[in-house]
């Protein structure tokens, strides 16, 4: 989910971006585990995204984040799991976040875009250029 998908540090976003995280509320299906879907949302003036859905969550539900780097996190249902949150920084355009990517247990500094078919460019960087790059699907 990139590979479960990860994200982005909280900033305070003024009014003017707030009607310009619509374009990225929703259901979206990522490229990774067969099509896993996260679900992203508003938190606060922030957008969120949490884990929903995948074919290795349906094959065995009960997955937890064990490859978490903190051991005290490593029992977290990967279900529900938040990874990521970001900033509108423009239009169309989130960053100033982290991603979260259970595959692996670390955090990655990140961006979003919508892009003009709509769909989204997800980016997260350990430092770049060591980055990698997933575009998501509307699935509602």
């Amino acid at each position: 989910m990139i590979a479960a998908a990860a994200a982005m540090a909280a900033l305070v976003v003024g009014a003017s971006h707030a009607g310009q995280t619509e374009g990225a509320l929703g259901l979206w299906r990522t490229p990774v585990d067969g099509g896993g879907l996260v679900r992203i949302a508003r938190c606060g003036a922030d957008i969120c995204g949490t884990v929903v859905d995948s074919p290795r969550l349906r094959a065995h539900p009960d997955q937890r984040d064990v490859r978490n780097r903190d051991a005290a996190r490593r029992d977290r249902p990967l279900r529900g799991l938040l990874i990521l949150r970001a900033s509108a920084t423009g239009p169309d355009r989130w960053g100033d976040g982290w991603v979260y990517n259970p595959e692996d247990g670390r955090t990655y500094r990140g961006s979003i875009e919508r892009l003009p078919d709509g769909r989204l460019r997800l980016r997260g960087c350990v430092v770049a250029p060591l980055c990698r790059t997933q575009v998501w699907t509307r699935a509602d």
